[in-house]
């Protein structure tokens, strides 16, 4: 499968591009970014041509790996879709479920195949937690992530500087808790310390869970966490955050099997379409400070 990258910046360059331009079969064609001067730049690194044309990369390419904002994704997706391409996208989809299911309308109505690479899911230890999970009559479940940006190579990311933890790591703890306990029928929220924020997950089956999120914790208190419990007892998953390379690989291959089977994947677009409708539930309930239902 011939990929193209759209985007320029440290996750396109350090796991898009990386993973694919070392994946067994899949094959690098491009790269095109806002800025010409740094996809020809980061194509250059990776022995490929950068475009200032997205639509002439996506006609030498089966597939997109997008690596950019959820408000510049979200359109860019619908138009690599409508042109026939298969979708690898970051989470969150987009900023809002009305950008979200234009994109699940332009997948459908093309037939392409999509997954979002929501990290930890393209992990065996992940696989191995949900399969237990599934075997366990759950009552309930936690997660924590606590990070500090500081320093980091997303320090400067506008889109994480405005919209916090909530919409950055959030998708992560919905994509471990949502499979595991079922979909989200209500939120509960608070908002801590700058943009540290706690959640109460009610899924369809009654079962409860909560997650507290922040990227502002100071170094020594960051920290990841996520557990089920049942009548097997309490099942942990310690996400591992530094194999994204070899996770955005296993991606590369299931999108490469859905597109030939022509199968929907669990992680694809309408998944990542409900994701955003529970995050922007979340902040509903935030600024109103009630309980607020995911409209279905």
């Amino acid at each position: 499968m011939r990929f193209g990258v759209l985007g320029t910046g440290h996750w396109a360059r350090a796991v898009h591009a990386t993973a694919l331009a070392a994946h067994p079969t899949a094959e690098l064609v491009g790269i095109w970014g806002r800025d010409v001067a740094k996809a020809k730049a980061l194509g250059a690194e990776f022995d490929v041509p950068g475009f200032a044309d997205v639509d002439e990369l996506l006609g030498q390419v089966d597939a997109v790996a997008i690596a950019l904002p959820p408000d510049v994704q979200a359109p860019l997706a619908e138009r690599a879709a409508a042109a026939g391409k298969h979708l690898l996208l970051e989470k969150p989809i987009a900023l809002t479920t009305e950008a979200a299911d234009r994109v699940v309308a332009a997948v459908q109505a093309s037939g392409v195949a999509s997954v979002v690479f929501f990290t930890f899911r393209f992990q065996a230890a992940t696989s191995t937690w949900l399969t237990q999970a599934a075997r366990t009559h759950l009552a309930g479940g936690a997660g924590s992530w606590l990070s500090s940006l500081a320093g980091t190579p997303f320090a400067a990311s506008p889109w994480r500087q405005e919209h916090g933890a909530l919409w950055d790591i959030g998708p992560h703890a919905l994509s471990l808790l949502v499979p595991a306990l079922g979909p989200v029928v209500a939120v509960q929220a608070g908002a801590g310390l700058r943009d540290t924020v706690h959640l109460v997950l009610t899924h369809e089956s009654g079962v409860a869970s909560t997650v507290t999120l922040s990227h502002t914790v100071t170094p020594m208190s960051t920290g990841i966490e996520f557990f089920v419990h049942g009548d097997a007892g309490r099942l942990v998953l310690l996400p591992d955050t530094e194999t994204a390379v070899q996770a955005f690989s296993v991606a590369v291959d299931e999108l490469g099997q859905a597109a030939v089977a022509g199968g929907v994947h669990p992680c694809d677009v309408g998944f990542g379409r409900d994701v955003v409708q529970v995050l922007e539930t979340a902040v509903r309930a935030l600024e109103t400070g009630c309980r607020e239902t995911v409209a279905r």
